[in-house]
């Protein structure tokens, strides 16, 4: 049994951490791939580098933590307009991989435009991939909320039945932690991290499952995030899903 997480951006994977614990204990292989590329190499190096500190002090190897979207043009912050090269890297890398049997990857939230990319690519992976589950996890969204107000950690309920993840204190504590290992992102930790735990100690993590007619539908009601915040309007997010799921293979 093997998990492959499809994500935008190194630190993507601290959001994720207590499905990857979860999967670490039941014996379940981990592979990281992810799709951003970056405008420096040492940028990416640097950014890369806090990534596989991070989960190699969870037990994963740094072999299983892979750059798939370096030279692929598909930049951070417009992940979507290179969207269909990201596909194409992401799922060269997962052909070599044996006994894949589901993919995570951050929510269809309408937070962050990388994200909900990256949500497209993996629907279109895992239709290639003969129709493998696919599990989304939370990072931030502005549903009900105005200017640049959000939530983070808290999954959407027009995303389905939420599955929680349980987490003993030493985890928890493992959890909160772990921002420690990124030193570059210090300003993005101070907004994010204190909503999100507190959404954690009210409500606790949870998953849901991705099913690929919801990519179909925006996100939630209302003004969106990245909208709100980065200018990006759905049409662009709708433009990338045609273009990604109406990729060849």
């Amino acid at each position: 049994m093997t998990t492959a997480y499809i994500l935008a951006h190194f630190d993507d994977e601290y959001f994720a951490l207590p499905m990857i614990l979860e999967e670490r204990r039941a014996g379940v292989a981990q592979k990281f791939l992810y799709v951003a590329d970056y405008a420096s190499a040492d940028l990416a190096q640097r950014r890369l580098g806090e990534t596989r500190a991070f989960l190699q002090s969870q037990g994963v190897a740094e072999a299983d933590i892979v750059h798939v979207g370096a030279g692929t043009g598909a930049m951070d912050g417009d992940v979507r307009a290179g969207a269909p090269a990201a596909l194409a890297a992401a799922r060269a890398a997962l052909a070599a991989i044996p006994g894949l049997d589901r993919l995570v990857v951050t929510a269809w939230e309408g937070g962050h435009p990388d994200h909900d990319a990256c949500a497209l690519i993996a629907v279109r992976l895992a239709q290639d991939l003969g129709g493998v589950r696919v599990d989304q996890f939370a990072l931030y969204s502005g549903r009900g909320l105005r200017g640049r107000l959000f939530r983070a950690g808290s999954p959407l309920p027009e995303n389905g039945p939420v599955r929680r993840v349980r987490l003993p204190l030493a985890d928890w504590a493992r959890f909160a932690l772990g921002v420690r290992f990124y030193p570059s992102q210090w300003k993005t930790w101070l907004g994010l991290w204190p909503t999100m735990f507190l959404t954690y100690l009210l409500r606790g993590f949870g998953s849901q499952q991705l099913a690929a007619g919801r990519v179909g539908e925006r996100p939630h009601e209302g003004a969106l995030l990245y909208e709100r915040q980065f200018g990006v309007s759905y049409a662009a997010l709708q433009d990338c899903r045609d273009r990604v799921l109406g990729a060849p293979s």
